[in-house]
């Protein structure tokens, strides 16, 4: 038998200790605040047939063209499946499977989980990560828009997160191919400046023209699509800054953004955070009204956005603001006696809200100090059989060294009022 490597594959992360703490974080915030929205959470399946991502995200999109992970499955018609690259084909697919798209078409969703895409890993874009995302139908209007935006804006303020949020437009139907075709002439005219993505996006998707990273300084000589909008479009997007203002919302107007999917129209958002480098975008989303239809449903209205998990934790930690996760206190104790008296103390400190770890008795005092203090804690309990008889604990602050008897009633309370 020959030796097995057994290490986590490229691209593939583990997340131990505070990096989990703060991934856990972002999800538990984002949940209680979509839930304070009214959207209700849908969970969608991992795997699905891979011609829904080509259907919804285009051929052209680099998720269909080069990120998917797929393979044949072994039933009698040899389905395709991918692992989901994203999660909002999936989010459609479910609500016109479910008929809601008919019968009750206005449904706010939200889901949670991973996802998966074989991009070149970095820090803060692995092959597999986390996200979690809204999907609102059936509204069309500027106020739906301007509510997501408030809403991801109440998010990065509770985790206080440094942010910037920029919106754009990029028009509908009506008005986006005189858009098109203005970028295409400016892309022509500039061709030599470009490098050969842009060429390649150039006839099938030229608005990804304006994503590329390489060629940033030359597309600022690009068309804007803002000089492109019809009525219909333009007064959309006043009215998404204005209700925005109104709720002291700060946003940039970046005329240069556009989302990387083909199903995207009319208001586009991302919102950024600093610390992380090229992979800065924490939020990304956009207005999506003609994909329920492209996905064999009726013609309803559709906007959304995906949280990165990851990438808003690392950004916690590059803001030192990542959560510690480290207990209150330690609770130390020998023999049988004193290993009761633990169990009714840490249930009684938990109750009150108290993060608690239990130590080993199988260790010398100065070694289980030391540990405690190690693991962050600010207090040591600790119970002996001297403890037990006197009805009491020795409660030891870490900090400076200092320790007291505290009867065993008190100590949940003595803990929380030295920590306030």
């Amino acid at each position: 038998m020959s030796d097995l490597e057994l290490t986590r594959l490229r691209g593939f992360q583990d997340s131990l200790g505070a990096d989990a703490r703060a991934m856990s974080l972002v999800e538990e915030r984002a949940r209680a605040i979509f839930e304070r929205y009214s959207i209700k959470e849908i969970r969608i399946p991992v795997l699905e047939r891979a011609q829904l991502y080509v259907r919804s995200s285009g051929e052209t999109s680099d998720i269909v063209e080069k990120q998917m992970y797929t393979f044949t499955d072994r039933d009698e018609g040899e389905t395709v499946v991918a692992l989901r690259p994203e999660g909002t084909p999936g989010v459609v697919r479910a609500y016109v499977e479910a008929g809601l798209d008919r019968t009750d078409p206005e449904q706010r969703l939200f889901y949670s989980g991973p996802m998966f895409r074989r991009e070149r890993p970095q820090k803060g874009r692995y092959r597999q990560f986390y996200q979690f995302g809204v999907e609102v139908f059936g509204r069309p209007d500027p106020a739906c828009d301007a509510e997501l935006l408030i809403m991801i804006d109440e998010l990065c303020r509770d985790l206080k997160l440094p942010f910037t949020m920029e919106i754009n437009t990029i028009g509908d139907q009506k008005c986006r191919p005189a858009f098109r075709n203005a970028l295409v002439q400016w892309a022509r005219a500039h061709w030599d400046e470009l490098d050969d993505d842009c060429h390649n996006r150039l006839d099938r998707n030229p608005l990804r023209i304006l994503d590329c990273k390489k060629d940033a300084e030359v597309t600022k000589s690009a068309p804007s699509s803002l000089d492109f909008l019809c009525d219909e479009c333009r007064g959309h997007f006043e009215g998404v800054k204005d209700l925005l203002s109104a709720a002291d919302v700060k946003y940039v107007v970046n005329p240069r953004m556009v989302r990387g999917l083909d199903y995207y129209t009319r208001t586009a958002f991302e919102v950024t955070a600093e610390g992380l480098g090229a992979q800065s975008t924490v939020v990304a989303g956009g207005r999506y009204d003609g994909l329920v239809e492209v996905m064999g449903g009726a013609a309803v209205a559709g906007i959304g956005f995906a949280l990165g998990v990851d990438r808003m934790a690392l950004a916690l930690e590059a803001a030192g603001i990542a959560p510690s996760g480290a207990p209150n206190a330690a609770i130390i104790f020998w023999g049988a006696s004193a290993a009761r008296q633990a169990m009714v103390v840490g249930s009684q400190m938990r109750a009150a809200n108290l993060n608690v770890a239990m130590l080993s008795p199988e260790r010398k005092m100065k070694t289980l100090l030391a540990r405690a203090w190690k693991m962050g804690a600010r207090f040591a309990v600790i119970i002996g059989v001297d403890e037990v008889a006197q009805g009491i604990v020795q409660l030891r602050d870490l900090k400076n060294s200092s320790q007291r008897g505290v009867p065993v009633a008190e100590v949940a309370r003595a803990i929380t009022d030295a920590l306030k």
